[in-house]
């Protein structure tokens, strides 16, 4: 079931791609494993899947070790409290969700020196709304400059979570307003755009996403 999941997303991006003049193979799918078993991580991987993004730290451990032997690329795409940034600096390849300067130096401190650099993107409050994480558009530009500077992370790019819209257009507004956002900070050479949901999927594409975050479509309800 997973296998045929996965396949039908793929062709789903894959035709965005086409439709939206995008380079073909310029999105990454990232399958959001939140809640799902180390087996269910397991079949996606069978199915070619590489990249997998999590949300809760714990969670997240219990299930790398026990899929040690897989070559997994594990991404944290959750809320990030200040003292837990040390455990996720040395367990992840990807985190989606900075959204302070204090959170992107602490990651930077505790990063091992044994591990490539840690890539990571800024998390925007695209929409505006006071339940959910990330700075505002309009401190973006202060916020990259400052952490492009860190040593053993690398900024490449932003994440944004917009307020869920049904119409395509209206979906595809917040998304291209971050673009642009980025785009005059091209000198930073940020090439990551995190956006794009199941709901959503078709816009983000349209609108420049390099990565999508995919759960449940992939994994059915949790």
């Amino acid at each position: 079931m997973i296998n045929q999941r996965l396949i039908n997303i793929i062709a789903k991006i894959r035709q965005a791609e086409i439709s939206y003049n995008r380079q073909v193979g310029d999105v990454l799918l990232l399958a959001v494993s939140k809640t799902k078993t180390a087996q269910d991580i397991a079949q996606a991987y069978s199915a070619g899947q590489r990249h997998f993004g999590e949300n809760y730290y714990q969670e997240a451990l219990i299930k790398q070790q026990e899929l040690g032997a897989y070559d997994i690329t594990w991404h944290f795409i959750g809320p990030i409290q200040s003292n837990k940034t040390k455990v996720i600096a040395s367990h992840f390849a990807w985190v989606h969700s900075v959204d302070s300067l204090k959170i992107a130096t602490r990651l930077s401190e505790q990063r091992p020196l044994s591990m490539p650099p840690l890539n990571i993107c800024l998390q925007v409050n695209i929409s505006g709304e006071k339940t959910k994480s990330g700075i505002a558009l309009g401190d973006l530009a202060e916020l990259c400059g400052l952490v492009a500077t860190l040593p053993n992370i690398k900024l490449r790019g932003v994440m944004a979570v917009p307020e869920p819209e049904d119409d395509f257009e209206r979906q595809r507004q917040p998304f291209h307003t971050l673009y642009q956002a980025v785009k005059k900070l091209n000198l930073l050479q940020l090439d990551t755009f995190s956006f794009g949901m199941s709901g959503d999927l078709n816009a983000a594409i349209a609108e420049g996403a390099t990565i999508v975050r995919i759960g449940t479509a992939l994994f059915g309800q949790r």
